[in-house]
């Protein structure tokens, strides 16, 4: 009887050749996960993007200008990047200080943590600032003045007059147990991409004595004496 001796061929990675793969050969599911890297996708244009059509093919949305942003065209579309109309309102920054402040000083002092930063897209947008400040003074006569402050530069504040200070705003209870209440709203136009510091400070602009911030003048321990919030919010708005 003869006998037929099988050779079974070594397997080696120098045998394994893309010519040797049939099409639809290998299966997604036997390619390991992060296999596939940057480099061997197929290059692109800078700027693009990459996202999916109706039908679930992979498309690039085209690089935008500066400038605009990108917007959803709803389902069953790709997305596009897009001029933003004036005055919409682009992002929201807010600070809340629910603690307290003393000062008894005459010069304008900054707020201990009544301060938000904001960095606007473009030059050509706005800022408007609510501000809202709850505040004492121990002294009936005296008078409590603040400025609202971008960076180191006092905005929204009265014109000069000879020696009387300028401020954004001011508040004087009328009595130790009572909290007075003041605002400021401007719409700022601080012409820079650069990131801007608002804050507030304040002053005993007549008279002597303390100024208190979210608190009364007694402040007595209990229900009926309570602490209180001030608050500055930034919205940047679409030039």
């Amino acid at each position: 009887m003869a006998i037929i001796k099988v050779i079974t061929p070594s397997v080696t990675d120098a045998n394994i050749t893309t010519a040797k793969i049939a099409g639809q050969a290998i299966d997604v599911s036997k390619i390991e996960s992060g296999a596939v890297t940057l480099v061997k996708m197929a290059n692109g244009t800078d700027g693009n993007i990459i996202s999916y059509d109706a039908s679930g093919n992979p498309v690039a949305v085209a690089t935008g200008n500066d400038g605009q942003v990108l917007t959803s065209a709803g389902a069953g579309q790709p997305p596009a990047f897009e001029t933003v109309s004036a005055g919409k309102i682009l992002q929201v920054v807010s600070t809340t200080k629910t603690d307290t402040f003393t000062s008894s000083s005459s010069s304008f002092t900054d707020i201990t943590g009544l301060t938000a930063n904001i960095t606007p897209a473009s030059s050509s947008n706005k800022v408007y600032v609510n501000l809202s400040v709850q505040g004492s003074q121990d002294v009936e006569a005296n008078r409590v003045s603040y400025q609202l402050i971008r960076d180191n530069t006092a905005i929204s504040v009265g014109a000069s007059a000879a020696s009387r200070s300028q401020a954004s705003s001011g508040l004087s209870s009328p009595h130790g147990d009572i909290i007075a209440s003041s605002s400021v709203n401007v719409l700022d136009s601080p012409s820079t991409t650069s990131q801007i510091t608002y804050k507030v400070r304040i002053a005993n602009t007549a008279g002597s004595g303390n100024a208190f911030v979210n608190r009364t003048e007694n402040d007595e321990n209990g229900s009926g004496m309570p602490r209180y919030a001030s608050t500055i919010t930034l919205m940047e708005i679409a030039g």
